[in-house]
């Protein structure tokens, strides 16, 4: 699967259809909430996020998420992912610990997608 790095929008039905490829209900994303989008396609985060750091993002600002596309809008999002291990930067977990961050992240992932 190729990784897409979406900066406009993309349709849930698109993101079914990804799922359905790879992990039958789940597609994995990177979101970068400085820049306000996100990588998907790729069978791990890291896959993900080496694309976004390619393209100029910052790793502070890239936090690892799946969607389950076919899911109401409040259970669709699950904010887990090895990459958002960093001690360092005060997240001790896989799961994004900051209320903060997470609505940030919940605002773009809703943007960015549609239908």
């Amino acid at each position: 699967m190729v990784i897409r790095v979406i900066r406009d929008t993309i349709l849930r039905d698109e993101l079914t259809e990804i799922a359905k490829q790879q992990f039958g209900d789940m597609v994995k994303a990177v979101v970068d909430v400085e820049q306000g989008i996100m990588a998907i396609g790729g069978e791990l985060h890291s896959d993900e996020e080496a694309i976004l750091l390619d393209q100029g993002s910052a790793q502070r600002h890239l936090w690892g998420i799946n969607l389950y596309p076919d899911k109401p809008l409040n259970e669709w999002m699950e904010f887990d992912s090895m990459i958002n291990v960093r001690p360092s930067g005060g997240n001790r977990s896989r799961y994004v610990e900051s209320q903060k961050t997470r609505e940030v992240i919940t605002g773009i992932v809703n943007r960015l997608a549609r239908g």
